[in-house]
């Protein structure tokens, strides 16, 4: 039988140890093809480059496994894929991550790594993406391994109902401490931020954004509940961010002239 197509992206970077991890996984289940950023690109969400032109290079740093370094954005890799590199090729699935720290509740609309797997969703490949509650570069993923493995399995053999992109955290834990897996709503969080100023060895001031994630006691059934509680969490999500009750409760604004 033919494998499946798989595409692994991410946005830490074709280098980082998250990547890697994921690839070693999804090579146990199909073809893989690699397109990654070249750099570091956390935080860039949904950007595409349309300013300058890409720069793309096949590398040769997993053993067996196609792959290319891009210069551009999570997302500009994924279109380049789709629409470049496996043009006339049915693509069965695309994961991205695993990303270096979690990308529960707000961070998803921010994350380079949700992004690109929500590319392909818009695309109509299922997708996941997968995030590791741990920013240290020698993070252990072998929690994270598991249940990327567990997870790819499900969705290549059976699909994703009304849903064609998974937001998946996973606790940092053993995987032996790890309680199971919780479907879940999306945390409604945010950051307590501020902008820290310097100044440059030109004396220039500059200014970098740092701040907090406040759960503000998340609710039981969201993602980041689940996580403090051991559980790895996996919200089904979507690129529409309609207000259905909005749409309701605002009827009155149809007649204001």
């Amino acid at each position: 039988m033919k494998k499946p197509l798989i595409i692994v992206t991410n946005d830490d970077g074709i280098a980082a140890p998250g990547i890697r991890a994921l690839v070693e996984t999804a090579q146990n289940l199909g073809e893989v093809i690699v397109v990654a950023p070249d750099k570091p690109q956390s935080g860039q969400g949904h950007a595409i480059t349309i300013t300058r032109p890409l720069r793309i290079h096949p590398v040769d740093i997993f053993e067996g496994i196609e792959a290319y370094e891009c210069s551009g954005t999570p997302v500009d890799c994924v279109k380049f894929a789709k629409y470049f590199l496996l043009k006339d090729r049915k693509i069965d699935l695309c994961v991205s991550g695993i990303n270096h720290g979690t990308n529960a509740a707000i961070n998803i609309l921010y994350s380079g790594t949700m992004s690109a797997a929500m590319e392909a969703s818009l695309e109509g490949i299922n997708s996941i993406g997968f995030s590791l509650e741990d920013y240290s570069w020698e993070a252990d993923f072998e929690a994270a391994r598991f249940f990327a493995l567990k997870l790819m399995e499900h969705v290549l053999e059976n699909g994703l109902a009304d849903c064609k992109l998974l937001n998946v955290n996973i606790p940092k834990l053993p995987l032996e401490q790890i309680r199971g897996i919780k479907l879940c709503r999306q945390a409604e969080c945010n950051y307590s931020e501020e902008f820290v100023q310097g100044v440059d060895p030109h004396g220039q001031k500059y200014y970098w954004l740092a701040g907090e994630l406040q759960n503000n006691g998340a609710a039981e059934g969201t993602d980041i509940w689940a996580l403090q509680n051991g559980y790895v969490s996996i919200v089904p999500s979507t690129h529409d961010l309609t207000s259905y009750r909005g749409l309701t409760a605002l009827q009155g604004l149809e007649k204001i002239l």
